[in-house]
Order: C-alpha cells, then structure tokens, then sequence
C-alpha cells in the first residue's frame, strides 16, 4: 500500500509529460486526467502517513474550500477578479467544472509538506501558502492560453503576461494562506518523514517541468519567467535542504589501512 502513492504520482507525471506532445480535446482530457490522479495521489498519501482523519480534513479545506472559493469567485469576482469558465473541463458544479476543486487539493497537500520540511510553526502556514499560490503564475497563464477560463477584468497584469489581473494571484495568495492556517489547527501533519518523498519529488517537478514547458512548449517565456521566480522561492530552497540531507545521510566511507 506505501508504494500506491509512488504509482499515482508516476502516473501523474506521465499524463503531464504527454500533454505537450498531443493536441485539441485531448490536451483536456490529459488535463482532467492528471488533475484526478494528483488528487487520488495527495488524498492516499495523506491516508497512508498522516491517517483518516487528515485525509478527510484535507479533502474538505481544500477541496470543499477550493469548490466555495470558486463559486463566490466566478459569481461575484471576488477573491480573484471576474472571470468564468469555459465548457472544456467537463461539467460544472456551481458553475465551477468539477475537476478544478481536485486541483486545490493535488497542490495544497504537497504545498503542505513542503513547507514542513523548511520552517516550523505559524511561519508554516505563510511558507505552505505561498508554496501553492505560487504554482498559480503557471497554472494561470497555460489555462488561459489553452482557453478553459477567461478573465473580464482590464486590471494591473504582470509585465509580459496580459489578461490575468494582478488581484487573481493576491487572492490565491489569501485563500491558501487560510487554507494552511486551517490545516495547521486540524490536520495531523506530523513530522517530516522519508515517505513524504513522492509528494516533495512531485512538487520539485512540477517546478522544473513548468518552466520547461512554458520557455519551450507553450510559448509563454514571461510566465516561466515569472513562475520560475515565485515558485522557486519554495522549490530551490527545498531542493537545496535535500540535497544537503541526502549528502549527511551517505555513509562515510573507512580510511584505508597499508
């Protein structure tokens, strides 16, 4: 069962590796099959290391809570901005497709984790949030560009990355800080452990894939610059602090003796 985690992960990696390499309606049917499996693989990760009731309280902040949060957003434009959502991520509930609260979900569980292994405490909470907020200034612009929303505001937009108002990510930034803040009270987040790596290798690379594939797939090189910045506040610290972990726990090899 400790390695159903490993699988899904690789699964989700796999389906995000051939989204490039295919075209049309099957980009969104990779895009809603990848949304699933991260979901399944953060949900079971949770089960698995932190217990039942993380995993329900996983599922109802952020699923629940991503659901609520985009339903006010696409009815009355707050947090985000005015925006809605086209028909090509399969049906809507409350006006929001049904895969985009599993996506809330598949990010924030690693998000969490994430910022477990950097800081300690209330600092957590603005670590983990920015950890999963962050990933929104790639998710954002590749979305948009393959039309599944569409934004009505003419606000302030990031240099290079016209259409998404700058008030889109100050929400996410908002919603995931509350997000963490009530995992922090009610999920069982526990102490760092080796069977964390799938959900810190998967957040790693969604970091480097995304840059990879906006410079050089999706034709959007602002946003992989600017994803490549806010994301990688989290992830190259990350990689740095396992890096340097991974090298302590090498065995020392012997001095030879003549």
């Amino acid at each position: 069962m400790r390695r159903v985690p490993i699988v899904l992960v690789a699964l989700t990696v796999l389906a995000q590796i051939s989204y490039p390499l295919v075209g049309g309606s099957a980009r969104n049917g990779l895009t809603i099959a990848t949304v699933v499996l991260g979901f399944a693989a953060a949900v079971v990760h949770a089960l698995l290391t932190r217990g039942t009731r993380t995993a329900a309280v996983l599922v109802v902040v952020t699923t629940g809570g991503g659901l609520a949060v985009e339903a006010v957003g696409t009815a009355t434009g707050f947090p985000f901005g005015a925006y809605e959502y086209a028909e090509t991520l399969g049906p809507a509930v409350l006006g929001v497709p049904w895969v985009i609260p599993l996506a809330w979900t598949m990010m924030a569980w690693p998000a969490w984790l994430v910022a477990g292994r950097l800081v300690t405490g209330w600092l957590r909470v603005l670590v983990g949030g920015w950890a999963l907020a962050s990933w929104d200034l790639f998710l954002d612009p590749q979305m948009v560009d393959a039309g599944h929303w569409t934004w009505d505001s003419d606000g302030v937009a990031l240099p290079g990355v016209p259409g998404i108002p700058v008030t889109n990510y100050v929400g996410w930034v908002l919603v995931a800080v509350v997000m963490c803040g009530v995992l922090h009270f009610f999920a069982d987040a526990g102490q760092p452990t080796p069977s964390d790596a799938p959900m810190l290798a998967f957040y790693l690379w969604t970091y480097a894939s995304s840059v990879l594939a906006h410079a050089a797939f999706f034709g959007l090189p602002a946003s992989a610059v600017w994803g490549g910045l806010g994301m990688g506040l989290v992830a190259v610290p990350l990689a740095v602090r396992l890096y340097q972990a991974g090298r302590m726990a090498r065995p020392v090899p012997l001095a030879s003796t003549r």
